[in-house]
């Protein structure tokens, strides 16, 4: 783990100028703890020497407005640690979102549960690196050089002294350090795997209580648990010990410099106040590599998450801009046909879902898609959607008879999946989930089309829709569809099973919804099992479940 990561640099522009700060401050508090040393010794000689109290005070007062300089440095640098890192969690969230809506779910490196304990917790975990660590790292690489530098001029024995010792705690920082990856590394893991568990199980909690499996699911959650504890456990036993280590080692350095100085106080070989000056700094010249070592681990874990953070960023960044771009006025056919699927085949695990199917879904009309339950329908809409890995999808997908990637799929169309996935929040927030620029009128027209012209645009949602029942969060996710699809343009409009949870009045509405957006000019498919949704489309294929070959039906008026 690099001490300060340049991708840190990058994607949170505003560690920038904490560093210039942090490297100001450094400067000023050195030459507080300078003017303090040469106060101090200073009075002690003078006193010996038999100096009364008004010739000492001068020094005195000296040395009381160095130790206030020090303190407000001290201060000033808590404050700027603290701003600092609410500024970088800010950019790296933004950075982290915005790589998120670019890769496909399936290229994420991890699931969606692991991205948003990386969003919260882990980033949250920054605090500490920019409040504590990064500061005794600035300090180091200021305080240490002027301290030495100074001590030199003053004694150079103990400036060599001083320089043949340091090397001692980096190099221990070093084994520290690779330990420590590890042992955090496998600290998120044990907290990812238990996030991930506790949503699997809230989110199928009514299905295990029916089947009596509900309590069963307790020792499994307390088997992470103990793990996750036990975990942590081997960060702190690592961080007690290597931080006892550390001391002893920069205690050890200290006092080789105070014993050949006392030494040579005793021969006469040098002058009381340069000894007593050479002294007081010698802890002061290792006091930040102690507290940088001290710090490590406490600042460990955000790093961890930021790394993280830094490749689900990169592998977005590798996903080339022309992806998702629309094709140029020169390239762009002209003519509107819709969506072309040649040779589409799946198969996960060596398992055929889908073999060697062709479609075509028109602009213009309603295109319904049946089939038996595993026969593939969901994977036929991701595969339209781009989301699907190479390695288990081949085909070829054309948007009026130009190229669909896979990036501009995922950019350019509009979809409604089987879950609402409402978020807490006004109702408006929900319609223009992802488009906040939406306006007033257009997201009150999506809610119009989507049956709910009484539902209040300000009016507040629970966690996931609560306050509404299935079928008005149903609508809800139809309405912020239909936004999205006026708002982009989209020429492709998808829904699965969009009427599921709706009676037979509301379902047409619902049908009504779906052909305006065809009229519009859209390519609308709909995977159902509704008759009343079938038999309102324009067009249906059947998708059949493939025994040892694929078969498919389709294109049937």
């Amino acid at each position: 783990m690099k001490p300060l990561d340049p991708r840190l640099l990058r994607y949170a522009r505003s560690s920038r100028a904490f560093l210039v700060l942090g490297g100001l401050i450094g400067v000023v508090q050195t030459f507080a703890m300078i003017g303090f040393a040469w106060c101090i010794s200073l009075v002690i000689v003078r006193a010996i020497d038999g100096q009364g109290a008004g010739a000492l005070a001068p020094f005195l007062w000296g040395a009381l407005a160095f130790i206030v300089v020090r303190a407000a440095t001290q201060w000033l640098t808590e404050v700027a640690g603290a701003q600092a890192a609410a500024r970088a969690k800010m950019e790296l969230r933004a950075e982290l979102m915005r790589a998120v809506a670019k890769l496909r779910p399936t290229r994420l490196g991890g699931s969606t549960t692991e991205v948003t304990t990386l969003a919260t917790h882990g980033l949250e975990a920054l605090d500490p690196y920019f409040g504590k660590y990064l500061p005794q790292l600035i300090l180091t690489f200021t305080a240490m050089p002027l301290l030495i530098g100074f001590t030199f001029l003053v004694d150079p024995v103990s400036a060599i002294t001083e320089v043949l010792t340091i090397p001692v705690i980096p190099l221990f920082m070093i084994l520290i350090g690779w330990a420590t990856q590890r042992v955090q590394r496998q600290q998120f893991d044990s907290l990812t795997t238990l996030a991930n568990s506790f949503l699997e199980i809230i989110a199928g909690l009514s299905t295990l209580k029916v089947f009596g499996r509900a309590r069963r699911q307790r020792d499994r959650v307390a088997a992470i648990t103990e793990d996750y504890r036990r975990s942590t456990m081997k960060v702190l036993r690592l961080s007690f010990l290597s931080g006892f280590a550390l001391e002893l080692f920069a205690s050890l350095a200290v006092a080789l410099v105070a014993v050949q100085i006392g030494i040579r106080l005793i021969d006469n070989d040098m002058a009381l106040q340069a000894g007593l000056m050479a002294l007081i700094l010698a802890p002061e010249v290792f006091a930040p590599l102690r507290q940088v070592g001290a710090q490590f681990h406490a600042a460990s874990e955000g790093v961890t998450a930021s790394q993280r953070v830094f490749v689900i960023i990169e592998r977005a960044a590798s996903v080339s801009d022309a992806e998702s771009a629309r094709p140029d006025a020169e390239t762009a056919p002209r003519l509107r046909t819709g969506l072309e699927l040649r040779d589409v085949t799946v198969a996960y695990d060596g398992r055929p879902v889908l073999d060697a199917l062709d479609a075509s879904f028109a602009r213009g009309q309603v295109t319904a898609i049946v089939a038996e339950s595993g026969a593939g329908k969901s994977t036929l809409l991701a595969f339209i959607r781009g989301e699907l890995d190479a390695a288990d999808a081949t085909g070829i997908r054309e948007l009026d008879g130009a190229e669909l990637s896979a990036a501009y799929a995922h950019n350019h169309l509009a979809w409604m999946g089987q879950s609402p996935s409402l978020m807490q929040g006004t109702v408006r927030d929900n319609v223009a989930l992802g488009r906040p620029e939406l306006s007033d009128e257009a997201v009150q027209d999506a809610l119009n089309l989507a049956g709910l012209d009484w539902l209040d645009p300000a009016r507040e949602l629970g966690v996931g829709g609560e306050g509404l029942s299935g079928g008005q969060a149903q609508r809800l996710a139809l309405a912020r569809t239909i936004a999205r699809a006026r708002a982009i343009d989209a020429a492709l409009v998808l829904a699965d099973e969009p009427t599921s949870a709706l009676d037979a009045e509301r379902e047409q509405v619902i049908i009504a919804a779906l052909r305006t957006l065809a009229e519009e000019g859209r390519a609308v498919i709909v995977v159902s099992h509704r008759p009343a949704v079938v038999d309102a489309a324009d067009r249906v294929l059947e998708v059949r479940t493939i025994v040892s070959t694929a078969s498919v039906a389709g294109g049937a008026d």
